[in-house]
């Protein structure tokens, strides 16, 4: 896809942060720094939480961004799956706040995240984090931003002395494969990626069952940054299949793609610890 073939108008990146910043105005209004927040809050089925806050701002960005592009179908954390999106060349992917954990406890590290795919592909994402006063912003092949400042991931080849993020498993067993530093952790995945984009890290691992609306926007920001996401062995992810879920992947920039790959293969070929 090139720029000259994108579907949608280059207008569109600046209403759609415009509304992701509205959007996260909401959330604001319920979250409390250092403390439980003040929205109401339950579990869904299976157990994950979700407060009022989350359904607030996808209702608004339902409606806010069915406005901009009629025709695009709909895919939210927070919304009834609709398998016609399946059939359509637009999709919005939605995450109203990816980190509801993060939020529900007062930590900052939670983020609007919406993403435009077009034949799977995100080609406008934008992960608003305003805890953090941290708007990413990227459009396919316009490149990536924070707080409009153009951004680039780390230029390192070598994981040694590589700051990593992710589950601490996951950093646990690497470690045993090669020398890194464990970033802190960072709750939304969303965020993970988007600050291997802006460098404050240089890799991260995300565990699988990972949906969606938690990677696509961020997806894009670190692909125009000049870094790669991709499954454990290497493979793009791909986006707006029937089961929206995908398995363990690795993200940094793009000199350590190779080198961190190269370390999940020989973590694989590892026999676990005590056997």
């Amino acid at each position: 896809m090139t720029s000259q073939t994108l579907p949608v108008a280059p207008d569109l990146l600046p209403q759609v942060r415009e509304s992701c910043i509205e959007a996260g105005a909401l959330a604001l209004e319920l979250f409390r720094p250092g403390a439980k927040t003040a929205a109401r809050t339950w579990s869904k089925s299976g157990g994950s939480p979700v407060t009022e806050a989350d359904i607030a701002v996808d209702t608004f960005l339902r409606i806010r961004l069915s406005e901009l592009l009629p025709e695009a179908a709909w895919l939210s954390e927070e919304t009834v799956d609709d398998a016609q999106r399946l059939s359509r060349r637009l999709v919005w992917v939605v995450d109203p706040i990816d980190g509801t954990r993060a939020f529900m406890a007062g930590s900052p590290d939670w983020a609007v995240c919406v993403a435009l795919l077009a034949d799977g592909v995100p080609v406008t994402g934008v992960v608003h984090a305003p805890a953090c006063d941290a708007t990413y912003t990227a459009r396919r092949h316009g490149g990536a931003h924070r707080n409009g400042q153009p951004i680039a991931t780390t230029r390192l080849t070598e994981l040694g002395g590589a700051r990593i993020a992710g589950p601490k498993p996951m950093l646990d067993a690497l470690a045993r494969i090669d020398t890194f530093e464990a970033a802190e952790k960072i709750p939304s995945l969303a965020l993970r990626l988007t600050r291997i984009a802006d460098g404050t890290i240089d890799a991260g691992l995300v565990s699988p069952d990972a949906r969606d609306w938690d990677l696509a926007a961020a997806h894009l920001v670190l692909d125009e940054a000049g870094g790669r996401l991709s499954d454990g062995i290497g493979n793009p992810v791909v986006y707006n299949r029937e089961a929206p879920i995908h398995g363990m992947l690795v993200a940094s920039g793009e000199g350590l793609a190779e080198p961190l790959l190269a370390a999940m293969q020989r973590l694989r070929e590892t026999p676990p610890q005590g056997s």
